[in-house]
């Protein structure tokens, strides 16, 4: 019975000592308590500096100068008189599109066909002359010599027809080319004298550009190159044409050479003598690869940028290519579907963690790419 009472007793004892310990309160064994074990917590996962990145942008990129321009008609001529006479009329209105070969003017020719009709007679008369002595000279009447005088006599006649003939002709004026008539300088009934303005013709349906570039892209300048003008009165338009000239001479003083292309000029809104900011295109690269300037970091003569790959910053050296506002392209060092540092490299050391900020978590990325897998 002893025995018995005393296995229970402890067997209720160890009953109460589990029942506290599950209860938080810490057993007394003797005078003093007893503490429970505790398992240690796992220390946290050690995070990465945090810093912004993106990945590299593919595209394509232009090699190109730019110049400022001034805008030529593709022909342009000013109407003069080549001899002295009242306007009799003018066949235009000013402002207007006219066609090759149309009248623009008339002066007035009553004084010049005065004097073809008096050339005229001189020389029927002259012919005749002309005739008698060779009728003479087969009867051995007269020399060859004779014969000769009077021949000269009828040639330098008939030259003083054309001659007169000529300034008949001249008091008509007709467009050299098709184009557009300007302001007129002059009214009908004034008397013009040799080489006074009338009128300004122009061809605008193209227009010419005359720009200058350094010597040094000499060699990569050639025609059918590509240019691109902006112009104020125009600013939210680009207008393309192509190079069609070099001028063969470099300027001694600028060491430019002047370069002239052709624009088409639809709507005739582009007008001779306006301003314009010229970009010529000497190379695309379609597939070039681009990161924002602040991605870059420099030191000494070497271009860097931190390249994040598994986690961490890894420095990568860099070659540079063009340079355009706020981004700058990358010949060699990095391909399509790099992401690097853009801020936050102060701090960064190659190979140190980070953390990018804005972007998900590894495990939301984990469930959202099995979650991708399971839908397709």
């Amino acid at each position: 019975m002893y025995t018995s009472r005393g296995s229970l007793l402890a067997l209720g004892a160890l009953t109460s000592t589990l029942l506290l310990a599950a209860c938080g309160s810490e057993p007394e064994v003797g005078n003093q308590a007893v503490k429970p074990v505790r398992t240690a917590a796992a220390p946290p996962k050690p995070m990465g500096l945090p810093v912004k990145a993106e990945t590299v942008r593919v595209g394509a990129v232009i090699d190109e100068v730019t110049a400022v321009g001034s805008l030529l008609a593709e022909e342009s001529v000013i109407i003069r008189p080549e001899i002295d006479g009242r306007i009799a009329s003018l066949n235009f209105r000013e402002g207007q599109s006219v066609k090759r070969g149309q009248r623009l003017l008339s002066l007035d020719s009553s004084e010049y066909e005065a004097q073809l009709a008096a050339v005229k007679a001189e020389l029927r008369t002259e012919q005749q002359r002309h005739q008698r002595a060779k009728e003479l000279h087969e009867q051995k009447f007269i020399t060859k010599e004779a014969l000769d005088v009077q021949a000269g006599a009828v040639d330098r006649l008939e030259a003083r027809v054309k001659e007169a003939q000529v300034r008949v002709d001249k008091t008509v004026m007709r467009a050299p080319f098709s184009g557009i008539v300007g302001l007129r300088e002059v009214s009908p009934g004034a008397y013009v004298k040799a080489g006074d303005d009338i009128v300004i013709l122009e061809n605008l349906d193209s227009i010419k550009v005359d720009f200058r570039i350094p010597e040094v892209y000499l060699a990569k300048v050639g025609r059918e190159q590509l240019v691109t003008l902006r112009l104020d009165a125009f600013p939210d338009e680009e207008f393309e044409g192509r190079v069609y000239a070099v001028h063969p001479v470099v300027d001694e003083e600028t060491r430019t050479v002047l370069l002239r292309a052709r624009v088409e000029n639809r709507g005739f809104r582009l007008k001779p003598g306006m301003f314009a900011r010229v970009a010529l295109t000497m190379s695309t690269r379609p597939n070039a690869i681009t990161v924002p300037e602040q991605a870059l970091w420099p030191q000494g003569r070497d271009n860097f940028v931190y390249k994040v790959v598994d986690g961490k910053a890894m420095l990568t050296k860099v070659e540079l290519g063009n340079r355009r506002p706020g981004e700058v392209e990358i010949k060699q060092g990095l391909v399509p579907g790099d992401v690097v540092v853009t801020e936050g490299q102060i701090k960064l050391r190659d190979g140190a963690p980070v953390m990018v900020m804005g972007a998900p978590p590894a495990s939301e990325q984990s469930t959202a790419q099995d979650g991708g897998s399971q839908s397709g």
